[in-house]
């Protein structure tokens, strides 16, 4: 049967290819590939259309065979027998019975039991099945039954073989030695051969028992029961195996049994054996009704073996997850989001993809919120579990906050004409908790008022805010307040004027000119006294630039006597409003330069950094953003993105990238200070959880080494994936670390989709967490066109890992 839940990046819709010579120019197509053009992503190469295409009828709804009604006899000639009892038919004999159609060239009709007896060759057709066969009974009373029969399953687009098939009064079909597939006719690539099969049209269920599915003649995997839908309703029933193998784990067997409670509400259990850890018992249920929808993922491995070499303290590993979202009476909503797990290395273990190495913090939130169009209320817990293990032993002052909870209350009104002049106010009271240092409530409320004058070409939006801040901290140093405030107000004036003009012949392409400048004045107020709760700096860019505060967060607000400038130009089709090219060049000008500071800023002068954005999209396939942030005091480059992509399809895409950040040098202090207190701390802890002084050791040394980060982020990344021969694809993904003169990913792999099957293999060897560890994979996947596929879903990463590529999954 076909995964119910699978996800939507399988294999695009399949082109058709002669399916054994491809098998065998398996290797010489491998050897080839990069030596051969590259196929056009747009092949109009296509599979032939199975015969079932043809004579498809309607969803399923004729009654059974004892209330079909009368059945209607026509042939070239018939002779009756004298008491007019037995009939005997020849020549073009058709049987009729509602929607169920006999055909042969001789038959013998019985009015008493309404039965035809079918001599020799005979062809049947329903809203289901169509099959032809040797002799044959046909009978309103008991059912039919044909022998040595081919068949079609009208409503699958699937065909087989059975030695006898008996379709019973209710009109369940029953065959014994069957075969079954979904490839064209000679084609049979795969095939089910099974003892019996059983198709019920009331139920749209197929069941097949002692089944044995061959690829390419050789047997692969052997169901003591298969069953499967007879249209596109999920169906209860085992899936397929999955197999994988992981260099830490070894190999991996995965049998899902998938359970259709509701049409609302499904589970889907997947317990999967690893030859080194041993059994993970996982699964995933879900639900959704008119207000509400949710879903509990789970894994739970009782005894994992390799915990040990790892340094964990219990052989139980575990993995949970629920999501819940309720809509409520009045535009109120619950919404829910919490995550566990039972240990600290459980992603770095099981992650797909970038959450082996990248995940620091699990969500746990639950929040009631209500919106309309003046109103946003929210009422909401937060308490992130933190999952860094090295980062948790170095600096537990970085571990975030819980909020427990946090009240929001926020407002909009618009009044005059078109809404000229808006009031409203932003309001929070939130109580930071943690298990180290400073906390405590913080209340913050900040009105304003603004004007809103905005017209064909300009606006103008003069705002005034004032904002109160008060909090009731416990754990405080010795000789400071428990109860600090600050109030300040905040006058801003952000205008702009937008210039346009037709370019291009006959005026196909608008340019527009856009320049804008927003002036932002806060006084100075000392904060060194209030905690650092929630707040930093973000990362600079063109939305950044026009925020009245420099932080994020509201333990800070910055000083400013300052002028924002930013210039930009957009290139759009006038006929549909495309927009193809936008630039923008921004920065920000300080009168006086800005006195509130937090911790590791790096020093601000009378200018910000530079900040240009260039974005090209869906020209001639070509997309490009580029991004810069340049330092002008140190004549230096702070932050660079460049992104190439070519996309000629949703399964023919080519990407190049290039990342770069500095670190300010008080950052690069502060990773020395914590490097060089790391090993102490790993050491200790490495010791109260057993090990030996000498094992010890060795762990804290290769532990707050690795933990080392560089100067800098300075990477480069190419990905793509795309049509190499007809047939076939090929995909593949590489970053590289220029500073640390190493691979953290890459992966290769190849697919070839047939008509009624596909291969997707894929190797990969990518970092698996922060101490530089590097793990290996390999996965196949083999997916039988119409039933399922048998092999790790190697594609669930892929549209995520190659950016732009989306495949289709094959048609059912």
């Amino acid at each position: 049967m076909r995964d119910p839940m699978a996800h939507p990046d399988q294999f695009p819709s399949l082109k058709y290819l002669a399916c054994r010579r491809a098998r065998l120019a398996l290797v010489c197509v491998l050897v080839a590939a990069a030596l051969v053009p590259v196929a056009r992503a747009d092949n109009p190469f296509s599979c032939p259309a199975p015969p079932s295409v043809k004579r498809k009828f309607s969803p399923i709804q004729q009654p059974s065979i004892a209330t079909g009604g009368a059945i209607d006899l026509s042939s070239d000639k018939a002779i009756w027998g004298l008491d007019g009892s037995t009939g005997t038919l020849s020549g073009h004999v058709v049987v009729r019975q509602g929607q169920r159609v006999v055909k042969s060239d001789d038959a013998e009709y019985q009015t008493n039991d309404n039965a035809v007896q079918v001599q020799g060759k005979v062809d049947y057709e329903d809203p289901l099945i169509h099959l032809t066969g040797d002799n044959g009974r046909y009978s309103t009373t008991g059912g039919a039954t044909f022998k040595d029969a081919w068949f079609d399953l009208l409503q699958r687009d699937a065909h087989g073989t059975a030695k006898l098939v008996d379709l019973t009064p209710g009109g369940i079909l029953r065959l014994q030695g069957v075969t079954f597939s979904t490839c064209p006719e000679n084609e049979e690539t795969w095939e089910i051969r099974a003892s019996t099969m059983t198709l019920d049209n009331g139920q749209h269920t197929g069941v097949a028992r002692d089944a044995t599915i061959d690829f390419d003649n050789i047997p692969i995997l052997y169901l003591p029961w298969l069953s499967f839908p007879l249209d596109d309703e999920r169906k209860t029933g085992f899936l397929f195996p999955s197999l994988g193998n992981n260099s830490r784990s070894g190999f991996e067997l995965s049998t899902p049994w998938y359970w259709n409670i509701a049409p609302n509400e499904d589970l889907l259990l997947t317990p999967t054996y690893y030859t080194r850890r041993g059994i993970d018992l996982g699964g995933d249920a879900r639900y959704m009704t008119d207000d509400q929808r949710g879903e509990l993922q789970w894994q739970f491995l009782p005894d994992d073996s390799q915990t040990l070499s790892e340094g964990l303290s219990s052989h139980e590993r575990s993995f949970v997850h629920l999501t819940q979202t309720t809509e409520l009476p009045d535009d109120f909503r619950l919404q829910i989001d919490a995550a566990n797990v039972g240990d600290l290395l459980f992603f770095q273990d099981f992650g797909q993809g970038p959450m082996g190495s990248s995940v620091a913090y699990l969500p746990r939130t639950a929040a009631l919120t209500y919106r309309d169009e003046n109103w946003r209320l929210s009422a909401q817990v937060e308490q992130d579990q933190t999952l860094d293990a090295i980062q948790q032993l170095l600096d537990p002052l970085d571990k975030p906050y819980a909020r427990l909870p946090q009240l929001v209350a926020d407002s909009d009104f618009a009044i005059g004409p078109a809404g000229i002049f808006h009031y409203g106010f932003d309001s929070e009271v939130t109580n930071f908790d943690r298990d180290i240092g400073v906390t405590g409530w913080r209340m913050d409320l900040r009105p304003d008022v603004s004007l809103h004058f905005e017209g064909p070409g300009y606006f103008v939006r003069p705002n005034l805010a004032y904002e109160f801040t008060q909090y009731a901290l416990n754990n405080t140093a010795v000789g400071a307040t428990r109860d600090p405030d600050r109030a300040l107000p905040t006058a801003s004036l952000d205008t702009g004027l937008i210039f346009d003009r037709a370019v291009g012949s006959q005026g196909s392409y608008t340019q527009t000119l856009e320049p804008r400048m927003m002036y932002v004045y806060t006084p100075y107020r000392d904060q060194d006294q209030l905690p650092l709760f929630d707040s930093g700096l973000p990362d600079l860019n063109s939305v950044e630039l026009f925020r009245t505060n420099r932080f994020v967060g509201l333990d800070r607000i910055g000083d400013a006597d300052q002028v924002t400038t930013a210039l930009t130009s957009r290139l759009i089709r006038s006929s549909s409003g495309q927009q193809l090219l936008t630039a923008t060049l921004g920065q920000t000008y300080y009168f006086q330069p800005p006195r509130v500071q937090i911790p590791l800023e790096p020093t601000t002068g009378l200018r910000s950094d530079l900040v240009a954005e260039v974005g090209l999209t869906a020209y001639k396939n070509w997309s490009v953003n580029l991004a810069e942030q340049w330092d002008p005091t140190a004549s230096d480059s702070d932050r660079t993105i460049v992104e190439v992509q070519y996309k000629a399809a949703n399964d023919a895409v080519l990407n190049l990238a290039y990342r770069f950040q500095r670190n300010t040098p008080a950052e690069q202090q502060a990773q020395i200070q914590e490097v060089a207190a790391a090993y102490t701390e790993i050491y200790q802890s490495y010791l109260t959880q057993g090990y030996t002084p000498m094992q010890a050791q060795l762990r804290a040394t290769s532990l707050s080494q690795s933990y080392e980060t560089p100067d800098s982020l300075d990477q480069v990344e190419a990905s793509g994936a795309w049509p190499i021969l007809r047939n076939w694809n090929a995909y593949a993904r590489v970053v590289y670390a220029l500073d640390e003169h190493q691979m953290l990913d890459r992966f290769a792999g190849f697919e070839f989709h047939g008509c009624c099957w596909g291969l997707r293999i894929l190797a990969r060897r990518a970092l698996s967490n922060s101490t530089g560890r590097q793990d290996t994979s390999i996965f196949v996947q083999l997916e039988l066109n119409g039933l399922a596929s048998v092999g790790s879903q190697a594609g669930t990463f892929l549209g995520s890992a190659i950016r732009g590529y989306s495949p289709t999954s094959v048609s059912p």
